[in-house]
């Protein structure tokens, strides 16, 4: 039996809705994807943002350009401007979503070697720059409730995206989209 769901992501087989991309302009979304932009989809609590990311990752993931990644970094916030907790916190959430979503291991591997090499203000970065140059398709990272993040934590998210930029996308996310 089909119920409504306010409580978070819609799933199809078990919530009433109406297809999760329809409330969205995915012919622009693809553009930026295609343009490599970096960009941020802002919207209300509770209107569907998290179930509306999950499936543009179903959606790119099931065609042959690129690797769409969903990250919910909202687990950080509790570190507030602990930067090394919050950054291993959003680190290991990449790594475990990957393998979850994309059955990639590798950033799990790497995420000791990325803190060893480039602490807490350059994991993120080592490890998405890594994951790009080894992986065979442009990847397009989906991170959601950023505006949870507070102080420094914050800060450095933002800080190692944006010094990824320029690599991209050979080495760094060909587009992120922050939510």
């Amino acid at each position: 039996m089909k119920t409504f769901t306010t409580a978070g992501p819609v799933k199809p087989d078990e919530h009433y809705n109406i297809p999760a991309l329809s409330r969205w302009d995915t012919d622009e979304i693809h553009r930026l994807i295609q343009e490599k932009r970096y960009f941020v989809l802002h919207a209300p609590r509770q209107t569907g943002k998290t179930t509306c990311l999950l499936a543009l990752m179903a959606e790119l993931n099931a065609g042959k350009d690129y690797t769409a990644l969903y990250v919910n970094v909202e687990p950080a916030q509790a570190a507030r401007g602990n930067v090394e907790a919050g950054m291993r916190t959003i680190v290991g959430v990449v790594a475990q979503n990957a393998r979850r979503y994309l059955s990639d291991r590798k950033p799990g591997q790497w995420v000791d070697e990325t803190f060893r090499e480039s602490g807490s203000h350059g994991a993120l970065q080592n490890l998405l720059s890594r994951w790009s140059e080894e992986h065979d398709r442009p990847i397009v990272l989906l991170l959601d409730e950023v505006d949870s993040l507070v102080g420094d934590t914050l800060i450095s998210l933002l800080r190692q995206i944006r010094a990824g930029y320029p690599d991209r996308p050979e080495a760094f996310p060909q587009t992120v989209l922050l939510c």
